[in-house]
């Protein structure tokens, strides 16, 4: 059954169970939460067992409480939270050091495309900010090289073998072997720049966030008029890189992180237009 708004009451009735619950510190009974929801306790109970079976809440002496398995989800809903917030003042640090436009980016792996899902413009007077919610291809964008680099290798041959690389602009990449090898370039580094691959006029570094299991499924990217991103790539790239690690739930690859250490140790003996902060804040 549902409400007026389509709402299945049982889902009402669930959340309901949950708010009670965790509301009343010494538990709750059946006849209590019969009464606190104002439904009958034989349609309480069909919700109440499963949810006791999967540790959701614990059914002793007669009354019910949280149980660990709810627990480890308010867990989980306030690390999302806190990384969320951190991930923002992450990108507006990223976005004041590069003073480009950045943008948060998810791989769509089902069409083979990575989407612009935050970003937070420039605020220089000629500057590169694509529609939020702009798609691009995975093989020829910096944010979408860097997901497919660190996808499962089953997946990613799967996707090179049915994927039409198609020339976008006179500098898109369409040979398979040169695009391997720049995929193989990118899980080393940890960094990928593209000029003018998708977009005439445009370029970009992106670099990966890594989830706490090792996977990739967003990146960090800073784009800018590929004019002036030629001059301040290296910068560039070192920024992303720093920005991304910070927000990334498990390190990089060791591989990777010595990379990142023999760059910045070059880097520290060439000196540079500004220094790159040892980190942004949390």
């Amino acid at each position: 059954m549902t409400t007026s708004d389509g709402t299945p009451r049982s889902l009402l009735r669930v959340l309901g169970l949950f708010e009670a619950i965790a509301g009343c510190r010494d538990g709750m009974s059946l006849v209590d939460l019969s009464q606190a929801l104002g439904s009958p306790k034989s349609s309480l109970l069909l919700l109440l067992r499963p949810l006791v079976a999967r540790g959701h809440l614990t059914h002793i002496d007669g009354r019910y409480r949280l149980g660990a398995a709810a627990f480890r989800l308010a867990t989980t809903i306030l690390a999302a939270r806190e990384q969320s917030d951190q991930l923002r003042n992450v990108m507006e640090w990223l976005a004041r050091e590069s003073g480009e436009t950045v943008h948060l980016t998810t791989i769509e792996r089902e069409r083979g495309l990575v989407t612009y899902i935050e970003i937070i413009p420039s605020e220089q007077p000629v500057r590169y900010v694509p529609q939020l919610g702009s798609m691009r291809p995975l093989y020829c964008s910096a944010a979408g090289r860097v997901l497919l680099a660190f996808q499962d290798e089953a997946w990613r041959e799967s996707y090179l073998k049915r994927t039409q690389l198609k020339r976008l602009t006179p500098h898109t990449t369409t040979s398979v072997v040169a695009l391997r090898r720049i995929l193989d370039e990118v899980r080393r580094e940890g960094v990928c720049v593209t000029i003018e691959e998708t977009i005439l006029g445009a370029a970009g570094c992106a670099a990966p966030i890594f989830n706490a299991d090792g996977s990739v499924s967003s990146a960090l990217l800073v784009g800018a008029p590929a004019d002036r991103f030629r001059r301040y790539a290296e910068r560039h790239k070192a920024l992303v890189r720093e920005a991304a690690a910070r927000v990334s739930a498990a390190p990089p690859a060791a591989s990777i992180r010595a990379d990142n250490r023999s760059e910045r140790s070059t880097s520290a003996s060439r000196g540079g237009r500004r220094r790159v902060p040892s980190s942004p804040p949390p």
